[in-house]
């Protein structure tokens, strides 16, 4: 029996041209973004990151941004902060707290691409990650998680016990 509210439940992505495809990822990605936006409480973290791979997939350069939250998670700012080569980014602490301040954020979601395909986080990831997490604890701003993400998979920090 089909779903009469769904429109696409029997679409194929074999059956779309190239500019449909494209067409059906910016749709995808307004949906995404309403859920993200200002005001907005992270409900999801499987939302979130369908968002921010959709965001970053097809970023040719590492890409360093964060989602800046209230205390009881709701979306102040999403902001890509830093932009990078290939193979890398160089992200300031300095800069990352600057703007946690600037909007009056209490807790944080890191992200980053790594445009190689390869979502696996390196010992830099780690340390950098750690780095950001001591700085803007002394300024009582909470670190939630910290994604990598390439476009076919993502890796959540706090899934692996890495935060």
């Amino acid at each position: 029996m089909k779903n009469t509210d769904d429109r696409f439940a029997g679409l194929k992505p074999s059956e779309l041209n190239d500019v449909e495809k494209q067409s059906v990822m910016m749709l995808a990605m307004k949906v995404l973004a309403i859920k993200h936006r200002a005001g907005r409480t992270l409900s999801s973290p499987v939302e979130t990151r369908d968002f921010l791979r959709l965001r970053l997939a097809d970023y040719r350069n590492e890409v360093f941004g964060c989602l800046f939250l209230d205390n009881r998670h709701r979306i102040i700012a999403v902001r890509e902060l830093f932009q990078g080569t290939i193979d890398g980014a160089s992200v300031h602490p300095r800069v990352v707290v600057q703007h946690a301040m600037e909007v009056n954020a209490a807790a944080m979601v890191f992200f980053h691409n790594h445009p190689s395909g390869v979502a696996e986080p390196s010992r830099a990831d780690e340390m950098l990650t750690r780095r950001l997490k001591e700085a803007l604890a002394l300024v009582d701003v909470r670190v939630l998680d910290h994604f990598v993400v390439s476009a076919g998979d993502s890796v959540s920090f706090a899934e692996r016990g890495l935060l």
